[in-house]
């Protein structure tokens, strides 16, 4: 129990209470939600690009979206199909391990890029370039004029929503697969690119690697938000600490 307490903090699950709680409110809550979306959507699109090509990328309303583009190369496919919950999940990962580090520009500048890289090139449907518009403004924002303990906050909300939205996504993925396999998103295009792997395997496989992120991220303390790194201190021999 004290090695489960010495790896998680209050403020983890403050913040983690708070994502579930915001992206449960009609529209604010899927505004947020579409954060996790985006890097979902770009995992496939960047995938895509290895042998294909990305006609464009829609963000809806409802924190849907999807990826329109073509592949003539089955292994491109077949990695472009999974890189989408594998993506977020890793995101998620590193969302914590870069505040665990205390690199929270960096990661603002990393989801800017990802919003320009999205602007430019691939989204074209009006609400999604009006979510692309606002979310990269509100983020410019924050950078100029916020101080560093908003900026700390903010980043570690949507770290927390994108934990929540990587594990809810994968969860949905799974359940959906078992009981709508030919309408499973991912799952089903997966399934008909491995004819002997049924849409429910894959579905069992994103919640799984979801999970896997969660507990890596547990393994490596990247949960002990606002926890004091001891250094400890050396001595040579022959001298004095003053």
């Amino acid at each position: 129990m004290r090695a489960i307490k010495d790896k998680l903090r209050l403020k983890f699950f403050l913040f983690l209470g708070l994502a579930f709680v915001l992206i449960q409110i009609p529209v604010i809550g899927d505004y947020f939600r579409i954060i996790n979306t985006v890097i979902h959507e770009s995992g496939h699109a960047f995938m895509a690009l290895f042998g294909g090509n990305v006609e464009s990328i829609s963000l809806f309303m409802n924190a849907d979206g999807v990826t329109h583009g073509t592949q003539s190369i089955w292994v491109v496919d077949f990695i472009t199909c999974i890189a989408g919950y594998m993506i977020s999940s890793l995101m998620a990962f590193v969302s914590f391990w870069l505040i665990k580090r205390k690199k929270y520009t960096l990661f603002i500048d990393m989801l800017l890029g990802l919003i320009l890289i999205n602007f430019i090139l691939w989204v074209r449907n009006p609400y999604g370039l009006f979510w692309l518009a606002s979310f990269g403004l509100l983020f410019l924002a924050l950078l100029i004029k916020g101080s560093q303990k908003v900026i700390n906050n903010l980043v570690l909300l949507i770290a927390s929503i994108l934990l929540v939205e990587s594990v809810s996504t994968a969860y949905d993925i799974f359940i959906i697969s078992l009981i709508q396999p030919h309408a499973a998103g991912d799952a089903t295009n997966l399934s008909h690119l491995t004819a002997f792997i049924p849409a429910q395997v894959w579905g069992i496989f994103f919640f799984a690697q979801a999970l896997f992120f969660v507990l890596l991220g547990f393994k490596k303390g990247l949960y002990r938000i606002g926890a004091v790194e001891i250094q400890p201190k050396y001595q040579l021999e022959g001298t004095k600490e003053y």
